[in-house]
């Protein structure tokens, strides 16, 4: 089978799940919930007796996006996550519509057991925890302080891993490791290969910083666009005001050099 495909597959699966999960009435049910926790099924539930679900989904993944929440709104999204994985989230507020322009945003974070791990309000931040549970890991954002005006958030989160094996046989690892350093110190492959876990890593993080430099840099760009129509409304209203009271002057003066014609026999008023 091209692998390919099996990969679009997958990602268009999880894209669903996540929609699924994200809307809250499917949230609760109980069908969905069965589907997402059961682990007895058919043959083809393991493809390896011997393989963990750590192993089938181990390596990093990322999600980033813009999301609109209207007038004291609230949008939830929910991410998988295994113990000992790192979880991350970055967020930042672009524009804020409305009377009052309170670009505060109420983040939490739940676990899978419904506790709460992290709690931001501000207009952007950043969460990074471990996970101690192994589930679905729910994101909130609450609009409740602009009860009259919409604001637009861009989001970036996603879990990424700093062991590259099931913490379970890090000790059996670490023997083998051992008994290789003292049979051979030259290993040119294992110092490879760790070089390039650490680059992975190192380029993984790279992307996370300039995710957050393209939120700054977006909001930065709203916050100098409505700068800009403020000055002009601003502007144009002052021109207005000027021209306006020039006229008036002018038409003011106007009448006090305006003369009564009279005939002989009447006299001019002062």
């Amino acid at each position: 089978m091209d692998p390919d495909f099996v990969e679009r597959r997958r990602v268009g699966l999880e894209n669903f799940l996540l929609r699924v999960a994200s809307q809250p009435v499917l949230s609760n049910d109980k069908i969905l919930y069965h589907f997402l926790t059961e682990v007895h099924g058919g043959p083809m539930t393991k493809p390896h007796p011997d393989m963990t679900d750590q192993e089938l989904f181990w390596g990093a993944d990322q999600y980033d996006f813009a999301v609109v929440l209207r007038a004291a709104g609230m949008e939830c999204f929910w991410h998988f996550a295994h113990r000992g994985e790192r979880f991350y989230l970055n967020f930042m507020v672009q524009w804020v519509t409305g009377v009052g322009h309170d670009r505060h945003l109420s983040v939490t974070v739940n676990a899978p057991s419904s506790l709460i791990v992290s709690s931001v309000d501000d207009a952007k931040g950043q969460i990074n925890f471990e996970a101690e549970e192994t589930g679905f890991y729910q994101m909130c954002f609450s609009n409740f302080h602009n009860r009259f005006g919409t604001m637009q958030v861009f989001l970036s989160f996603g879990v990424y891993y700093d062991g590259l094996q099931d913490p379970a046989k890090s000790k059996e690892e670490e023997k083998k490791k051992k008994e290789e350093v003292s049979k051979d110190l030259n290993n040119t492959l294992s110092v490879i290969e760790e070089s390039s876990h650490r680059v992975e890593n190192y380029v993984f993080h790279m992307f996370r910083y300039y995710s957050f430099g393209r939120m700054r840099k977006s909001a930065d760009y709203f916050l100098l666009l409505s700068n800009s129509q403020y000055i002009t409304w601003w502007s144009t209203a002052l021109s207005l005001l000027i021209v306006t009271s020039g006229y008036l002057q002018l038409l003011f003066l106007k009448r006090l050099f305006v003369t009564r014609t009279c005939t002989e026999d009447e006299k001019p008023r002062c």
